[in-house]
């Protein structure tokens, strides 16, 4: 296989780290949003959310709140925004489960957002009886 992301977890192409550890590693993106916006990649190949292991997710979400608090304190951001994409119609480009931490600042131009729907009730009852089946 060659994604470009596994090289750059695995230390194969040079990287400006922030963390890492036996099984992740978190750089700063090298078309980041804001400034000090990061990826937390695992070292594994999971092409994504569906693939990835239930503990290795969940030690993606803590790395995630530990790296946020960290450039939290270090970047002086009023907030941040933590983005995990699946799928090209999601945004995904790069089919390498990886996490988008991006520090916020209130006067930043940045938009992670959508436009609010109305859903009535009854669509609301049919969406969850639809997804409770499969769980």
């Amino acid at each position: 296989m060659d994604c470009i992301f596994c090289k750059l977890a695995n230390g194969e192409i040079p990287t400006a780290t922030l963390y890492e550890d036996d099984e992740f590693r978190v750089i700063l993106d090298q078309g980041p949003a804001t400034k000090g916006h990061a990826l937390i990649l695992p070292k594994q190949h999971f092409a994504n959310i569906y693939e990835i292991p239930d503990e290795t997710a969940a030690k993606a979400m803590i790395l995630g709140k530990k790296m946020a608090t960290a450039m939290t304190k270090a970047l002086h951001s009023d907030g941040f925004n933590l983005v995990q994409n699946n799928g090209e119609a999601a945004g995904q480009t790069v089919f390498h489960f990886h996490m988008h931490i991006i520090p916020r600042h209130n006067d930043d131009t940045v938009n992670v957002g959508w436009e609010k729907h109305k859903v009535s009730s009854e669509r609301i009852k049919d969406i969850t009886d639809e997804v409770r089946k499969y769980l």
